[in-house]
């Protein structure tokens, strides 16, 4: 049974992995550079690609047509690639940036507006320079890939592009005119980059039982929210509503009955009977709620309570309300476990950016970098 064609989807998924992880603009094409002043780096690609070429005999009567270079003043999309960055002795083409920009518009369904599009394709080679510097570290730094870790990968891009089978992998990479071989060189550039970040930036972050306490104690509101909590209330509602009067009146039947709570009267038995809300009937109870789904200025006057606690008066929008909080989920035992790995991962992702931009920074600032976009 021949296997299906790839879809349109493989086929987008499996360049997505290629080509914007790092922004290579890895599937580069063989092209003539430009001519004009050019740097070393510049010209040791233009004399590798002339001794590619044939070369006639000597003595001899000049190749056939079909047997010459092509003449690159007449092949037109040659012509229009050139080199648009020097990084140490590399270079990135034009070519390479316009396939970067074409998969990330196509993966961000972005329309760039007039004027716009500049700015974009500076931001993609900044990131193609980056990607590079990462790879020449790698290759200083002497960093070995091994093809079991290269196999890994490539497994990995294999499932994300629902490849089941070796020869069903190996039809999606044609169908874009990449070899397999090719696959394979990309993704250990990869693994490389991987590797020299591990080294350079993750294995130099670390975060401290204090700074977890700290972010815990200055977040604390912010992490039990989700929490449940059981809580009661009493409403004493002005009548008629907007009357200076009537809000004076309700303010001091809310006194009376704070000092009957205070007491020790029952709050659910005080709630029947004086409640103005809808929750009268249920002894002023508010059920079990979530952190977050009551109105903050309300929640907030119940959660500062310890449980059994009663609240004095708080004004409203609605009138005078006294709370009793019943119970209130707190972060302990497994969930305050899970919170502190939360606030682990939360710092060591702020520092993993930090270091990795202050390390890429240092090696530009190292590198030789010329930009001709």
């Amino acid at each position: 049974m021949r296997p299906k064609p790839p879809s349109i989807h493989h086929l987008s998924v499996l360049l997505l992995i290629l080509l914007l992880p790092g922004g290579c603009g890895w599937f580069s094409r063989s092209k003539p550079l430009s001519a004009g002043p050019t740097s070393e780096a510049v010209r040791e690609a233009e004399a590798k690609r002339q001794a590619a070429a044939p070369q006639p005999p000597a003595g001899g009567p000049p190749p056939p047509a079909a047997a010459r270079a092509p003449d690159s003043r007449r092949d037109a999309p040659d012509v229009l690639d050139r080199v648009i960055a020097v990084v140490n002795n590399d270079v990135i083409t034009l070519s390479e940036l316009q396939d970067s920009l074409a998969f990330y518009l196509y993966e961000t369904k972005e329309t760039v507006k007039p004027g716009e599009e500049e700015a974009l394709k500076q931001r993609l080679l900044n990131r193609m320079i980056d990607s590079r510097l990462q790879l020449q570290e790698a290759g200083r730094d002497q960093i070995a890939v091994e093809d079991a870790e290269v196999n890994e990968q490539l497994a990995d891009v294999m499932r994300r592009v629902n490849a089941k089978t070796q020869e069903e992998f190996e039809q999606i990479v044609k169908a874009q005119g990449l070899t397999l071989e090719g696959v394979k060189k990309r993704v250990k550039e990869q693994v490389l980059v991987q590797k020299v970040i591990r080294r350079k930036v993750q294995l130099r972050i670390s975060v401290t039982e204090q700074e977890i306490e700290k972010y815990f104690l200055e977040n604390r509101e912010k992490l039990e929210t989700g929490l449940s909590y059981h809580a009661r209330h009493i409403l004493f509602a002005p009548s008629p509503p907007g009357g200076e009067a009537a809000w004076d009146a309700a303010r001091a039947r809310a006194e009376e009955v704070w000092t009957k709570v205070r007491a020790g009267e029952d709050f659910a038995g005080l709630a029947r009977r004086h409640s103005e809300d809808s929750t009268a009937g249920d002894g002023g109870d508010l059920g079990a709620l979530k952190q977050g789904e009551l109105a903050a200025d309300l929640e907030g006057q119940i959660l500062r309570m310890r449980p059994g606690d009663a609240s004095a008066p708080y004004r409203s929008r609605l009138g005078f309300h006294i709370f009793k909080l019943e119970w209130k989920e707190g972060l302990t035992g497994e969930t305050l476990t899970q919170a502190k790995q939360q606030i682990r991962d939360i710092l060591f992702r702020q520092k993993y950016a930090a270091r990795l931009e202050a390390w890429l920074a240092e090696i530009r600032k190292r590198a030789i970098i010329e930009i001709r976009l």
